[in-house]
């Protein structure tokens, strides 16, 4: 059944434009569209909310340092048989929500030269984020344990060499007389 011939609002596909007209005045989808009619926006945040979601769920899998073609997405998206159609929610075109993730953090958006978006998913899990943190402080420690240790061997150095300026081996003493030492 092509998606043309198909309401979301009964999530019914018709096999062909007849079948659809049929459906858009049968008593059952005339009823959805006055319960439609009652709380529209509601209607439209719960599409918007759930095509978000199935969207995100595929980029997610896809992974955090994968870019992907956000047509490819979609695709995907589509493929499964009961999807929320992009014409039931509150963006009218997929750059119009390619745009959105963007710009709520979600992803990572940008076009090429030819005027594809691409797409990053960038995963703002608490666990993940945590974890992210606690290796960000621990390479830190590390770093700082590592400055620490080649202080110390500076400073130890620079008390052996006022030890040895102190003993009469200072920069004019021979390299024979240090050896000695």
């Amino acid at each position: 059944t092509k998606l043309r011939w198909y309401c979301q609002l009964c999530e019914k596909a018709c096999r062909d434009e007849n079948g659809y007209k049929c459906h858009l005045s049968s008593e059952s989808h005339l009823r959805q569209v006055r319960v439609f009619a009652e709380k529209p926006k509601q209607f439209i945040e719960f599409y918007s909310k759930e095509f978000e979601d199935a969207f995100m769920e595929v980029l997610r899998r896809k992974g955090e340092n994968v870019r992907s073609k956000a047509k490819a997405i979609w695709h995907e998206v589509i493929a499964e048989r009961h999807h929320i159609h992009l014409n039931a929610t509150r963006w009218l075109t997929l750059t119009e929500f390619v745009k959105h993730l963007g710009k709520e953090g979600f992803a990572e958006v940008d076009m090429d030269d030819e005027g594809v978006y691409h797409i990053r998913y960038i995963n703002r899990d608490p666990e993940v984020l945590k974890r992210k943190e606690a290796l960000a402080r621990k390479e830190k420690m590390d770093l700082d344990d590592a400055e620490r240790a080649a202080k110390m061997v500076e400073n130890q150095i620079k008390e052996a060499q006022k030890q040895l300026a102190g003993r009469g081996f200072g920069k004019d003493a021979t390299t024979e007389e240090q050896k000695m030492l």
